[in-house]
């Protein structure tokens, strides 16, 4: 087994690769400026001749020296002053946790490790050590002291905990977990690798300024500063991460003598909690999110998902039981206010949100969730549902059956079957019947005046039947409402997407106290988008589930209600029916409107009735 001095050792050899190459590029810079001095001083001492080939070698060298001068300092100013890019977190006070930072420190002391120099949380099932020694990302310096300004005080690097971690894992399982990520600032410490790793960082953050550049001509320094970096980042690429393998094989090794045994199962509830995450953030948090709230206790929500994925899974059989010991959120004074954060932070990483509550953005806790949220999308979707059929022109819909198409054969009191824009259906050829003013004569009698029954009744508000008839016409009238209803959400997301744009910017989060770095997110957020876009049947599928269960809640006295692993669900009796999916896509897919006519029967909602929209 190797020593952690051994992992150091290699580690510092591949840092001064990386720095060779800084070397390199610096002497490749000064190499016209140094021939010059040369010619320069030849010509004064009298050791070089004095012809006309010698003067113009001096003017020609002199040139080349200014401009790689000027070219080098370009270079430097550019990743001297580019921020290096940070990832997202919520800064975490040693007043507001201040058993959290003992137990970190007490760690460090057993490992014999410098302690990271402050805690931010994340949320993400995962802990690195980040260097944010770079100017740009400490306070401002103070006035008043030496004439040259004060000199930074080196820090060790902050430590970045996943904030699901210190809600579903233990103390002891934390510490165990943390033990090797602390045991990294031993080898950050060193001054070559230290040296290596901003070098790398700030070639990295000059690419990012290089990237933004738009303007041809008065961006084009920027262009010349972005290809040096990249060539710079290509040599040295092999070297930075063979020195990074070799920092984590050391801390490893040292953190082997802290909790291996207990790490070992700490390993095992990191696969669980990023299990729950993502199917907590996916299936339940990505909804309330679309329709502009938030879910304030997202940490808090990972441990009813797990506890309900523990459940249902044989698998996850046991680690319920965990439950009884001491969390590790208590190392926090405030945890809800913590939590709360991290979820903005959330919303704002994974959909985009603004990057402060507001009107149209506002937190839901989870009671509230299935009437704020789920019972909302219902209806927002039902409603979005009937508005593109009634903007569907009549003429592009597929001809009704005979049997309805055919009013002789029907009772006289039933109304005429109904287009998508809730006026009679006719077929193309036909005009409708034009009342004339009442200031001019009547050419003849009307429809209604030629019959003697009445007229029918205005149309009724929405329905699911209304639904189930169009789509069940064939394939032809589900494509035509799936194309129309993902134009209609892809409009709607770019209007969202606009006014995010408007309100959340890089310095309300930089006043927040998220800091970005050069380049984070200058392209728009979401950073990490969840979900890849739907298909237009896959919109139509959820469409068509939102009215069934709208008309279940309005007519079968169904309730709207919280799944932790799937999101928004239906229940009945206190029940939850998960049983609607296959039915519904039958009537979306295949255009059979059967299987779902029979769940309905079964569940006792009346699709004849109309349903309440937003």
């Amino acid at each position: 087994m190797a020593s952690p001095e051994t992992g150091v050792l290699a580690a510092r050899a591949r840092a001064l690769a990386v720095l060779r190459i800084r070397s390199t590029a610096l002497a490749v810079a000064l190499l016209p400026a140094a021939v010059a001095v040369v010619l320069l001083a030849g010509r004064a001492t009298g050791h070089l001749g004095a012809g006309t080939g010698w003067d113009l070698a001096r003017w020609i060298t002199g040139g080349l020296a200014v401009v790689s001068l000027l070219l080098a300092a370009l270079v430097a100013v550019v990743v001297a002053r580019a921020r290096p890019a940070l990832s997202p977190s919520v800064p975490i006070s040693e007043k507001s946790a201040p058993d959290l930072y003992r137990l970190v420190r007490d760690l460090a002391d057993r490992l014999e490790v410098p302690a990271p120099s402050a805690i931010a949380l994340t949320p993400d099932c995962d802990s690195w050590l980040e260097d944010r020694t770079h100017r740009a990302h400490g306070p401002p310096r103070r006035s008043g002291g030496p004439a040259g300004g004060e000199r930074r005080v080196p820090e060790a690097p902050v430590l970045v905990i996943g904030s699901p971690f210190l809600w579903w894992m233990r103390v002891a399982e934390l510490r165990a977990l943390l033990a090797p990520v602390v045991a990294g600032t031993g080898p950050s410490s060193h001054p070559d690798i230290a040296a290596a790793r901003r070098f790398i960082r700030g070639l990295d953050a000059a690419v990012a300024v290089a990237a933004r550049a738009r303007r041809p001509v008065r961006d084009l320094p920027l262009r010349f500063v972005g290809r040096v970096a990249r060539l710079l980042l290509r040599a040295g690429r092999e070297h930075a991460t063979i020195m990074e393998r070799a920092v984590a094989t050391a801390a490893s090794e040292r953190a082997q003598a802290v909790d291996y045994g207990l790490r070992i199962v700490a390993q095992e509830q990191v696969g669980l909690a990023y299990a729950g995450w993502d199917r907590l953030l996916t299936r339940v948090a990505l909804p309330a999110w679309r329709m502009g709230r938030w879910p304030s206790r997202l940490d808090a929500g990972v441990v009813s998902a797990l506890t309900e994925l523990s459940r249902r899974d044989r698998l996850a059989d046991g680690f319920a039981s965990r439950l009884g010991e001491r969390p590790a959120c208590d190392l926090l004074e405030e945890p809800g206010a913590i939590d709360r954060a991290a979820s903005l932070l959330a919303a704002r990483l994974f959909h985009g949100g603004p990057a402060e509550p507001g009107p149209d953005w506002s937190p839901v806790g989870w009671n509230q969730y299935p009437e704020e949220v789920v019972d909302r999308k219902w209806r927002l979707e039902a409603a979005r549902l009937h508005r593109v059929l009634d903007n569907l022109p009549a003429s592009a819909l597929p001809a009704l059956p005979p049997a309805s198409a055919a009013p002789a054969q029907e009772p006289a009191s039933a109304a005429p079957p109904l287009s998508y824009a809730r006026t009679a259906a006719r077929t193309p050829g036909d005009r409708p019947a034009e009342r004339p003013p009442a200031d001019e004569p009547s050419l003849g009698p009307s429809a209604a005046d030629r019959h003697d029954e009445p007229q029918p009744a205005p149309a009724p508000g929405p329905t699911l039947a209304r639904v189930i008839d169009r789509l069940a016409q064939g394939e032809s009238a589900g494509d035509l409402v799936a194309a129309r209803l993902g134009a209609e959400v892809e409009r709607e997301e770019r209007e969202e997407a606009a006014r995010q744009a408007a309100h959340g910017t890089s310095q309300q989060d930089a006043a927040l106290g998220v800091a970005w770095g050069d380049g984070m997110a200058e392209g728009g957020l979401p950073l990490f988008p969840l979900q890849p876009p739907r298909t237009g049947r896959e919109l139509l599928a959820d469409h068509v589930t939102a009215m069934v269960c709208c008309a279940a809640v309005d007519t079968a006295g169904a309730a709207p209600g919280l799944d932790w692993l799937d999101g928004p669900a239906l229940l009945v009796d206190g029940a939850r029916r998960a049983d609607l999916g296959r039915p519904v896509l039958s009537l979306v897919d295949d255009g059979d409107a059967e299987p779902l006519r029979g769940w309905l029967t079964t569940i006792g909602v009346r699709p004849e009735k109309p349903v309440r929209l937003v």
